[in-house]
């Protein structure tokens, strides 16, 4: 198993305390303190909150330096559900349209595999976005897949990796579970497959706020 660079342990350390609200909003991460927290020179640091930024969990602003964005659990919770929608829909006219290519889509599960048995989180995520960006985009709608890309995929995908923890090999195989009922010609039950795999994810806020409460050990 790949062992997570020490810039990837610290944005997951980082994403954990923002979702679970253990950094709020407007608040400071200041290179230096973060840095001697996790013994580390900047530079792992400063490609960590690079990344966080790209996730739009921080920001960056003139004289004031990167500070927490709101994560706001609703909005999350939201987007999920309407990315359940778009997702059912795109399935829909890919399937009736038969315009996905069921060699792009094992390509991408076959990928998803592979990261899974290294532990590769962050290849799971891409792989994971490559499968279902094919989907929407073999649905041929391009106002669908504009507002698909509004939801900033790849962020809540990784959001979803990082706090949820699910089995990466788990996630791999609920792909492969797609594709072959894609494969087997049912537009109903590739939808119905399609809509509850999001909604599952919605659930996101609701699992992280129970394992916060938790007791240790």
């Amino acid at each position: 198993m790949t062992k997570p660079t020490l810039s990837e342990q610290i944005r997951d350390a980082l994403l954990h305390r923002i979702v679970t609200g253990e950094l709020t909003d407007g608040e400071r991460l200041v290179e230096t303190r973060i840095a001697a927290e996790f013994g580390t020179s900047q530079a792992p640091v400063r490609e960590a909150l690079r990344e966080l930024e790209g996730l739009a969990l921080i920001q960056s602003r003139p004289r004031h330096g990167r500070t927490v964005v709101p994560f706001a659990e609703q909005t999350i919770r939201e987007a999920y559900v309407v990315r359940a929608a778009l997702e059912e829909a795109a399935t829909r006219l890919a399937m009736l349209r038969g315009s996905f290519s069921a060699d792009v889509l094992a390509a991408a599960v076959t990928e998803m595999s592979r990261c899974a048995a290294d532990g590769d989180r962050d290849g799971v995520c891409a792989a994971s976005v490559a499968f279902h960006r094919h989907v929407v985009e073999a649905g041929d709608n391009l106002l669908l897949r504009r507002s698909w890309e509004a939801l900033q995929i790849e962020a809540r995908t990784m959001i979803a990796l990082v706090t949820l923890e699910p089995s990466l090999t788990a996630v791999a195989a609920e792909h492969r579970d797609l594709l072959d009922v894609m494969r087997a010609g049912n537009v109903e039950d590739a939808c119905r497959h399609a809509r509850e795999h999001q909604l599952a994810y919605a659930e996101l806020p609701v699992v992280a706020e129970d394992a916060l409460a938790a007791p240790a050990g």
